[in-house]
């Protein structure tokens, strides 16, 4: 089927991040087949997790973030991206007071967030 209109609007990552209220709290900012793209602020320590199915992507818009693996820490800094393959132990840490992160992984996922769509 081919359809020559689009539903879909450009995101603002700065105004939709500004709609977060809190912190740990993904957010649906949107989808493509069957992954979510989610937005969250993350400020402290999580706590350790692994996921059985589904890669997780985590990209740093603002902050910097530490990422705990059991034989490693990692820093990713604004700009870049770290990939958590499934089945691996992490533990993410906000190195500043808060931390935004944009997150890409399946929509099946157990840890899926609210189903929340962000507004802009």
């Amino acid at each position: 089927m081919n359809r020559h209109l689009s539903p879909l609007h450009k995101k603002n990552l700065a105004s939709s991040f500004g709609q977060l209220k809190e912190t740990w709290s993904p957010k649906i900012a949107g989808q493509i087949n069957d992954m979510q793209i989610k937005l969250a602020k993350f400020a402290g320590e999580f706590a350790w997790r692994f996921h059985r199915s589904g890669d997780e992507l985590f990209l740093v818009h603002k902050g910097r973030l530490l990422m705990k693996f059991r034989d490693r820490d990692e820093i990713i800094e604004q700009g870049e991206f770290i990939v958590v393959p499934h089945g691996v132990e992490h533990c993410p840490v906000a190195l500043d007071d808060v931390c935004e992160v944009v997150l890409l992984e399946p929509g099946t996922s157990m840890d899926a967030g609210t189903a929340h769509d962000l507004e802009g």
